[in-house]
């Protein structure tokens, strides 16, 4: 059984609380918040833009509650320390969990800046636990399909391919979300997860282009992004926060293979994925597994109990995500393509 100490009460946790509870050899150990709010237990008020948003409540009287961090990292029943607490405090927890022999998982971004998540990276390859960065795409039953048939080849050479996450401003969390300083806007925070998708599908792209605006944080709120591949594929995403109250949340994607068009919508519920082949009926593709959250939670825990690091995402993946990231909002500036 592993042991998970969270730090950080909010929307993040609570989701992170539903996917420990699909995952059989992890246990709520103990939770922490400097803030003190939801100590008790009761999350039940907590929602966000994903999931069902059903309510959380714990039963404290096998979970430690902890003010102080430090204090959770020296409690030896903690094997496990999940970082989901906001942007900025990413880089000093992860660093001090590392430190105290923890395994770590933090939420994405992986820290505010690349200089900062270097760091990260240098401390995880030195460190006793095992890290993994929380990059829930790669996790996505529909989304894992779409990796599985690039890799393969099963439909040919991708020829185009367009990723799509497009939101209403945060409802939670907006000291930290709606300032960009804190949290590098939509492209930093929401856009990063298609841009670390494009290069888990198609290699760290040689060059970006992007444009993109200001409305909300006072950072990049809405991106456009060419991305230039090695296979020559036109591989494009948009990432936005910037809709109008009332809008809510979609992600989608669309990859024009050879031979095949597959086409991705969240809004069409159990029919998301469909397939589209010459000559034949288009098809619903039904994805089994769970869920993206226990999805990657699953794959840490039976890490740590098979003694090796985690391998479907790495420190690494989540610099260089930043690092391309870092790199569109210079082409967003500057008007050209970067190199990345």
């Amino acid at each position: 059984m592993v042991n998970v100490g969270i730090v950080g009460l909010g929307f993040m946790a609570a989701t992170h609380i539903k996917g420990y509870r699909q995952v059989a050899q992890a246990r709520l150990a103990a939770v922490c918040n400097p803030s003190g709010r939801h100590l008790d237990g009761d999350l039940s008020k907590v929602a966000g833009n994903v999931g069902d948003n059903a309510p959380v409540k714990l039963d404290m009287s096998q979970i430690k509650a902890y003010h102080n961090f430090d204090e959770m990292l020296a409690d030896p029943g903690v094997d496990l320390i999940d970082i989901c607490t906001p942007t900025l405090a990413h880089h000093g927890q992860t660093i001090r969990a590392l430190k105290a022999g923890k395994h770590v998982l933090c939420e994405k971004p992986l820290a505010r800046t690349s200089a900062l998540a270097r760091e990260i990276v240098q401390a995880a390859a030195t460190a006793k636990g095992f890290f993994m960065p929380a990059m829930c795409v790669r996790f996505l039953p529909e989304w894992s399909w779409l990796k599985n048939a690039i890799a393969t080849g099963t439909y040919g050479k991708v020829l185009g391919a367009r990723f799509r996450r497009v939101a209403e401003p945060p409802g939670w969390g907006q000291l930290n979300f709606l300032d960009g300083a804190k949290s590098g806007g939509a492209l930093l925070d929401l856009h990063i997860h298609d841009t670390d998708f494009v290069q888990f599908c198609f290699g760290r792209p040689r060059a970006v282009l992007s444009a993109g605006y200001v409305k909300l944080s006072g950072a990049v709120d809405h991106v456009l992004t060419q991305y230039r591949v090695e296979s020559g594929a036109m591989v494009h995403a948009e990432g936005t926060w910037a809709m109008t109250q009332g809008f809510g949340f979609n992600m989608a994607y669309t990859v024009n293979f050879e031979k095949a068009t597959v086409d991705y919508d969240m809004a069409r519920g159990g029919d998301s994925l469909k397939l589209f082949e010459a000559g034949q009926t288009p098809q619903v593709i039904k994805c089994e597994g769970p869920d993206c959250y226990a999805g990657e939670l699953q794959h840490l825990v039976d890490a740590i109990e098979a003694g090796k690091p985690p391998s479907m995402v790495t420190a690494g993946d989540a610099l260089s995500a930043i690092e391309i990231c870092e790199a569109e909002e210079k082409s967003i500036q500057t008007g050209g393509w970067v190199s990345v």
